[in-house]
């Protein structure tokens, strides 16, 4: 979304779908994050991050486009380096015997 404009997201159905699908994704994965994880990391706006992801499910046909584009050009940016911290900081070799 770099470089782009709210009218460049109203005026292109891919790019506008692409973005909502992607939020969809990023708050089902918190869902499946336990709540000692969410607990552990109380920066993050966890319930709004599910809920968005509600509201793009359930709501599909009522999107407000606005609220995407404020997600995305006020929210995300921070929202991707909390969780670009939380992945360099997992002990992986420790995460994958528990698997």
């Amino acid at each position: 979304m770099q470089g782009k404009t709210y009218e460049d997201l109203q005026a292109d159905d891919m790019m506008y779908y692409a973005v909502v699908k992607n939020i969809e994704i990023m708050g089902e994965a918190a869902n499946m994050l336990t709540a000692e994880f969410q607990a552990a990391h109380p920066e993050t706006p966890w319930k709004m991050v599910k809920g968005m992801r509600n509201y793009i499910v359930h709501e599909y046909f009522q999107i407000d486009s606005q609220v995407v584009w404020d997600v995305v050009s006020k929210e995300l940016a921070t929202l991707h380096q909390q969780i670009t911290t939380y992945i360099s900081e997992i002990d992986w070799e420790t995460w994958e015997k528990m698997s």
